[in-house]
């Protein structure tokens, strides 16, 4: 069971603004911050999704965010690209997975993948 996951930022003002906005749409929310180099986001008091400002960022990180029902995957996306995020797969069904598998991906503007997936039946 994971904890909490990090993943480094090359610009903390563009990357607070997109995750403050995309997140917010599902429930999460930025819980911390620590001199402009460290944000963390998540519910209940409880940050489990950090940002770290880095010199080099590393790309091809994916990360899934659970949603409750289709429509927070629809509005995630849609919220995700007006904050300047881009699309990297737009809201559906990816049967391959499973039957029920209803996920959007965009990438976040150091190109990390980032998804909000329900896993319930319409």
């Amino acid at each position: 069971m994971l904890d909490h996951v990090t993943i480094g930022v090359s610009d903390m003002d563009r990357s607070t603004a997109f995750y403050d906005a995309a997140l917010k749409i599902v429930g999460i929310e930025r819980l911390y911050a620590e001199r402009d180099e460290f944000a963390g986001y998540g519910a209940d008091g409880k940050a489990f999704f950090w940002i770290d400002l880095k010199t080099e960022t590393i790309t091809g990180v994916h990360v899934a965010f659970m949603v409750v029902d289709r429509a927070s995957v629809d509005r995630f996306h849609a919220t995700a690209l007006e904050a300047g995020g881009r699309d990297n797969g737009k809201p559906g069904l990816r049967r391959h997975y499973h039957p029920h598998y209803y996920g959007a991906f965009v990438l976040d503007p150091d190109g990390h993948n980032i998804e909000a997936v329900c896993h319930r039946s319409a």
